[in-house]
């Protein structure tokens, strides 16, 4: 979920990670037997790594022989609000036209690739139709995440009515850039017992913290905190944290290594729960929490039964990952359908339906009872409901709970179910101590400040990056819209906003056919969107949702039926966003029948657009709901409804092709149609052929 297996790129700033004692070698201990903080450069080695150390990053206008420029279009080609992808040399360019000027950016996201002239362009910034992250237009800069690069900008100009753009040659082909990092001058003695920040916890808001920090020319010490000996990734470990002074601002690790401290991070993450039942200790029963695991799952899963307990985000990822690998896979859970709390039990079960189609077992509403073993390792699996399941390897994603528990007599305040309450900037009950991550609840502020706990990949970065603001006194507020995502046998699920508490569902769409979106209301007001094969439309949501506009249920449908447009287009039929009365239509004069598929949109009468080419027409042919065009044909004169709509075979839940074909003369069928047929969409007219 919002990046469960993602992996950041390797960040290349002075961080230093304090590793507990078994992790040290005897080489890195001081003469008294406490460890030095270490620091991992992009490779994952062991040493302090300073900026000056670091690659140039590609200038955008280097000299003359590494560039490339071009007119890649007429000023006319685009309007205010549209976004291009044009060719540039050996590279590809994203323009953007907005208030009257133009913008040349890297043409895809950094972060997983995707072609940004399909997602946003709102408020000066254009949002990731896959992920959400978002881009200024004036600078290229990371203004929203998930990611931790930014795009490069490049020169525009204007000359005789073209526009043309300029470029580095090497920034074409890297589409990512990294924001240029302040050097650390603090004196890095590795005994040292104090730092102006420390971060506890490296995953993804310790390490945005750590980053924005440097980002804002922070040059003092940072020592970031982990038990993990990777760079930080997702899900992080709990470092072995023993106690937090908040009093003399000091923290006390399990082996007795002591860091003071100026500014303190609290990230710590969230611990995995396990099974309670008996047999829980047996081999072969894991949590997904770090790379190892995840491969180990795979190998001892390949070829053999794998059960996977819990039908969250987590356990439907491991299971759809495992059915290329493991001889069967099974899905135990509580619920009657997987995501019913998060996304809905008709969603739920359109996606069960999915995973079962891939060979994916499940049992429903009920629990695991017993783990039994042969030899010390997971044979079979017994349910409450009494069946027994063989099972090879067994993982348990039934939910976390936050790692906190070191914090119990620290002051620092605790909720009834251990989260850190903060407030909009990240703030704890102590002052100097910040808390962001999975652990943390926070007020959500186009929920009406509602205290909420999110614990997803983009909303890490953002709490990181709003910390490590106020730890430098810019007074940032939390503001980001929650947006996640995930992926299950090729197929795509994207949701944003906050949706608990939801009590009505509303779906456009076909869910048969996972093409789909679904609005979760709360009253007359959409809290949540969740789709599939419907980009952008997630995106879109959540940029109403970031201006802090609501969304009423007629809206959101309104939204959804202009959408349709991006769900067809991979099959070349595009509806009109004028509604059109074809009676209106019947029986105009000067009207002269063209090869089929080839009428102009000058045909309408009302029409005052010049004349297309042939190439620019639609085929006769136009995508629509079944019962429009179940009721047009029953409304048509007999004899031509007849001829064609005899071998129609309608499905009410889904759109159909359907063709029109009449006499065009004044007492021909088209004066029998007293219906509106609502064509919804945008860009292209629909075409009507004269016979």
């Amino acid at each position: 979920m919002g990046g469960c297996f993602s992996k950041p790129k390797p960040v290349e700033l002075k961080i230093e990670v304090v590793l507990p004692e078994k992790e040290r070698s005897k080489e890195e201990l001081s003469a008294s037997g406490k460890g030095s903080p270490r620091a991992y450069q992009g490779n994952g080695t062991a040493r302090h790594f300073h900026t000056e150390e670091r690659l140039p990053a590609p200038h955008p206008y280097p000299g003359p022989q590494d560039c490339v420029e071009a007119a890649v279009c007429h000023v006319k080609d685009l309007e205010n609000g549209q976004m291009r992808e044009v060719e540039l040399g050996w590279g590809k360019v994203l323009l953007v036209k907005d208030n009257g000027e133009f913008h040349a950016l890297g043409h895809k996201c950094p972060h997983y690739g995707a072609p940004l002239v399909k997602g946003v362009l709102s408020r000066g910034r254009v949002r990731c139709p896959w992920h959400g992250a978002c881009f200024n237009i004036n600078t290229g800069d990371l203004e929203d995440f998930p990611g931790l690069d930014s795009l490069h900008k490049f020169q525009v100009k204007i000359e005789k009515e073209k526009v043309y753009v300029r470029a580095s040659k090497q920034a074409l082909q890297l589409q990512r850039r990294t924001k240029v990092m302040a050097k650390c001058i603090s004196p890095s003695a590795g005994h040292s017992g104090s730092t102006n920040v420390l971060i506890v916890g490296a995953g993804a808001a310790g390490l945005v913290c750590a980053e924005t920090l440097r980002q804002e020319g922070f040059s003092d010490r940072i020592v970031l905190c982990t038990l993990d000996r990777h760079l930080p990734y997702d899900r992080p470990k709990l470092s072995k944290v023993v106690t937090v002074d908040v009093r003399n601002k000091k923290v006390v690790f399990k082996d007795g290594f002591k860091l003071e401290y100026n500014k303190l991070l609290l990230a710590p993450g969230s611990s995995p729960k396990t099974l309670s039942c008996k047999g829980k200790e047996v081999e072969n029963v894991f949590t997904i929490r770090t790379p190892e695991d995840a491969n180990r799952v795979v190998r001892l899963a390949r070829g053999r039964n794998a059960i996977v307990v819990g039908a969250g985000f987590l356990g439907m990822e491991v299971a759809a990952y495992l059915t290329e690998k493991a001889h069967s896979v099974s899905v135990v859970e509580l619920e009657e359908t997987p995501f019913r709390r998060f996304l809905g039990e008709r969603v739920g079960r359109a996606l069960m339906k999915m995973f079962e189609n891939n060979g994916v077992k499940f049992y429903m509403q009920t629990e695991v009872l017993e783990l039994r073993a042969q030899e010390g390792k997971l044979k079979e699996v017994v349910l409450k409901s009494s069946k027994v399941i063989r099972a090879d390897v067994c993982v348990v994603g039934i939910g976390a709970v936050p790692a906190t528990g070191f914090l119990r007599q620290s002051g620092i305040g605790l909720d009834s179910r251990g989260f850190i309450p903060v407030n909009k900037m990240m703030q704890t009950n102590v002052p100097g101590v910040f808390a962001a991550g999975d652990v943390v609840t926070f007020p959500l502020a186009w929920r009406n400040n509602r205290k909420v706990n999110i614990p997803h990949w983009q909303m890490a970065h953002a709490q990181g990056r709003v910390a490590a603001q106020n730890m430098l006194a810019q007074e940032a507020e939390i503001s980001t819209v929650p947006y996640l995502w995930t992926a299950m046998f090729g197929k795509s699920l994207r949701y944003t906003g906050y949706g608990e508490g939801f009590d009505d569902v509303i779906i456009q769409g076909d869910l048969e056919e996972l093409k789909f979106v679904a609005f979760y209301t709360k009253g007359d007001e959409v809290i949540a969107v969740a789709s599939m094969n419907y980009d952008p439309i997630v995106s879109k949501v959540a940029e109403v949702l970031g201006s802090g506009r609501a969304i009423r249920k007629r809206e959101a449908v309104h939204a959804a039926q202009q959408d349709w447009r991006h769900v067809l287009a991979h099959r070349e039929r595009i509806l009109s966003s004028s509604v059109v009365d074809l009676g209106r239509h019947a029986g105009v004069q000067g009207t002269k029948a063209k090869p089929w598929g080839q009428v102009p949109i000058s045909s309408f009468p009302a029409s005052r657009r010049a004349e297309f080419e042939p190439s620019q027409c639609l085929p006769l042919a136009a995508w629509i709901p079944s019962r429009m065009a179940s009721a047009a044909s029953r409304r048509c004169s007999p004899i031509r409804a007849s001829a064609a709509t005899d071998i129609w075979h309608w499905r009410w839940d889904r759109p159909c092709l359907f063709s029109l074909c009449w006499d065009w003369s004044p007492g021909g069928p088209c004066n029998m149609l007293d219906i509106i047929l609502k064509l919804k969409c945008t860009h292209l007219q629909i075409c009507v052929i004269p016979v």
